[in-house]
């Protein structure tokens, strides 16, 4: 018997010049050896004298029974080896031998008979160590059960990455049986959107070593195309004893509940600091325009995609409640707000408008019952619902609305309009979640805008009334010009009692007169009625502005608890002179031409209100384009600046008095004036002509 070795380029079949290990034969260290029909050693391997320690010098021609067999084994061996040789039969087993160096090892044997081309029989055995034998098989059998049952998603990759192998939680993550996957490529089966991502990070572990763990990937696998699932992926290089790549393991662990639980908290942490945010931002001022923009605001893009707020008619008219039906509304548009360009926007009703909808629509029911209306997935039979017209519906269509909901806007247990919401952009439906925080800017815009409403009506009527107290012009005055003013106080729904008067007097004269009632309310314009009567009577019985004002102070003296100032003028055109008597009031500005603007200097005397003062007339020079301009404090006091550095101001608005007096009635308004102002402002201006 011989054995001959041959050289083959046939591909699988690798030779190595180094005695490192570089499969699991070489790691058993199997060895082998052939014995004759005598029991002789006729074949005798290298790894045969690792396990043994005889080399095959000292083995080859002995009794293989007397070399490494225990005398009280010889019987057994002898009877398995004569059963092997007459039958045919192969045995397996293990027995202990005896090393070179004395002493026993247990060894794991495999016994076979061989025939040779000329009849005659050998037996074969192959031997390893029973002890590395048996760690090695419970390695492989503890390596498979691990696979096979752990809840970690598992696959062997070869170097192009293409699947050797799945274990069953891989097939139970991704939907796909193991047969599908062996043989496919990777991204054939990944459900990620970063999938190049993923390659990449694979192929540099396989050319490094180095491992990557836990890789964060979100994606829509096959088997649950509607929801977003989340992996933990972690990648390995596999490489044999030798150092000879084999490919990669990749590990998979599903992370989709900590993943949705924490998108569920962050989401109500955004949620609370939206809702935190709408309590400073919603309702910063008594508008019901801008409160409605403001809620606008603050619901785009977070709640919705496009926002509109429309409040009844009825409720801006503050007409009385009536019981919902189910008939049309009247509505009227506020404010409208989208978060990226979208022709939504031309399908909805654009701020300011009255619009009509019909008891079928779904902003008229959200009104009509007072509660939330909710179409998580908007179909073609709902769009004609929401949209105002057939032109509305197809520009929805056009915009991707595929999910509705509307709020009423709901203060003291009065419905006022809805908060209407749209999603295109944001592909998620609108939820249960979405329609309590909805709710719940809805419940503080709702308020605020009520407040706004209230204000704006009560502050209207106080307007009104104010208005109504205060003069016309006389059609005619002869040698004068004049322009005037009245402008309430910005921050307040209080009436004031700030007022101004043109009276004609005889001669071709005329009474100019400001004044200011200290306090606000119906009782101070009440007073301001009764002063401005009782100066246009004393006006006509030609008295000096000082006594004029003497009698005013008695009046005034009568009246409880108020406190007024008054600056009275007569100016007659023949003697081009300007007569003034003061009671605690501002200093008027005169403005002559071609000279600077100056505050007259005149005795300020008191308010009236506080008797038995004596009042000074003085009289100024007024030449024709002179201005005379007569203001109440409210022009030019502030709780921040100092009163000289105002009325130095105010003089640097008149450095033009050429210019037409209604011009300049509304530079110093606009210039002087702040819309947090808490005070009225009566303003007149006289040009001598």
């Amino acid at each position: 018997m011989k054995a001959e070795s041959t050289q083959s380029d046939t591909a699988g079949i690798h030779e190595s010049g180094t005695s490192r290990p570089t499969g699991l034969l070489d790691v058993l260290r199997v060895g082998a050896l052939v014995l004759d029909a005598d029991g002789r050693i006729v074949f005798w391997t290298p790894q045969a004298e690792e396990l043994i320690g005889y080399t095959a010098e000292e083995a080859l021609g002995k009794y293989a029974a007397r070399l490494i067999i225990h005398p009280e084994n010889l019987q057994s061996v002898s009877e398995l080896f004569t059963d092997v040789l007459e039958t045919g039969r192969s045995w397996a087993g293990a027995f202990p031998i005896r090393h070179k160096d004395g002493s026993t090892r247990l060894m794991e044997f495999r016994n076979m008979r061989l025939l040779d081309d000329l009849g005659d029989v050998y037996a074969l055995g192959i031997a390893a160590d029973h002890t590395l034998l048996q760690r090695v098989e419970t390695d492989l059998a503890l390596s498979e059960q691990l696979i096979n049952q752990s809840p970690i998603g598992l696959a062997l990759l070869d170097p192009d990455l293409r699947y050797l192998m799945v274990n069953p939680a891989l097939e139970r993550i991704d939907g796909i049986p193991a047969e599908d996957h062996v043989g496919r490529h990777l991204r054939e089966t990944l459900p990620f959107p970063d999938v190049d991502t993923v390659e990449s990070a694979l192929r540099q572990v396989l050319t490094t070593g180095t491992p990557l763990l836990d890789q964060y990937h979100v994606g829509r696998p096959p088997a649950d195309p509607e929801h977003e699932h989340a992996w933990s992926l972690s990648f390995y290089r596999l490489a044999d004893p030798g150092g000879r790549i084999l490919g990669a393991a990749t590990s998979v662990v599903d992370v989709t509940e900590r993943h949705r639980a924490a998108a569920e908290a962050d989401r109500a942490r955004r949620r609370l600091a939206l809702v935190a945010s709408a309590s400073t931002r919603v309702g910063t001022s008594l508008e019901v325009e801008q409160t409605a923009r403001e809620l606008a605001d603050i619901a785009t893009p977070e709640l919705a995609d496009v926002v509109a707020v429309d409040v009844l008619d009825s409720v801006l008219a503050l007409r009385r409640k009536r019981r919902p039906d189910n008939g049309p509304e009247f509505f009227r548009a506020l404010a409208l707000k989208a978060s990226h360009p979208t022709v939504a926007l031309r399908a909805a009703d654009p701020p300011g408008d009255l619009a009509t909808y019909d008891g079928d629509r779904l902003v008229t029911l959200c009104v009509h019952t007072g509660r939330p209306v909710l179409v998580r997935h908007v179909g073609e039979r709902d769009l004609p619902r929401i949209a105002r017209d057939a032109e509305g519906t197809a520009l929805l269509a056009q915009a991707g609305v595929h999910s509705y909901l509307a709020v009423p806007l709901i203060a003291h247990g009065e419905v006022l309009g809805a908060l209407d919401l749209k999603r295109t952009r944001n592909p998620l439906p609108f939820d249960e979640d979405d329609v309590v925080l909805a709710g719940e800017l809805a419940t503080r815009a709702a308020v605020a805008i009520d407040n706004a409403r209230w204000f704006q009506s009560v502050r209207n009527t106080a307007v009104t009334l104010q208005r109504s107290l205060l003069p016309e012009h006389p059609p005619h005055l002869t040698g004068l010009e004049v322009a005037s003013r009245y402008q309430p106080a910005q921050s307040t729904s209080e009436v004031g009692g700030d007022w101004y008067d043109v009276i004609p007097l005889a001669g071709d004269r005329t009474a100019l007169v400001v004044g200011d009632v200290m306090g606000n309310g119906i009782d101070a314009a009440a007073t301001m009625g009764r002063l401005r009567t009782a100066t246009c009577a004393y006006a006509d019985l030609d008295l000096d502005p000082g006594q004029v004002l003497h009698h005013l102070d008695k009046i005034t003296c009568d009246l409880e608890h108020y406190i007024v100032t008054c600056l009275y003028a007569v100016y007659d055109p023949h003697s081009r002179q300007c007569r003034i008597a003061n009671a605690g009031h501002m200093p008027p500005a005169l403005v002559r031409s071609g000279a600077a603007p100056e505050l007259l200097e005149l005795p300020s005397g008191a308010p009236l209100g506080v008797g038995g003062v004596s009042f000074e007339t003085t009289t100024v020079g007024l030449d024709p384009g002179d201005l005379l301009v007569l203001y109440t404090d409210g022009l030019v006091e502030t709780r921040l600046h100092a009163i000289d550095d105002r009325l130095n101001v105010l003089l640097g608005f008149l450095d033009d008095a050429d210019r037409p007096l209604e011009e300049i009635c509304d530079l110093l308004l606009y210039g002087l004036r702040n819309s947090d102002d808490h005070d009225d402002v009566a303003l007149l201006i006289a040009r001598a002509t």
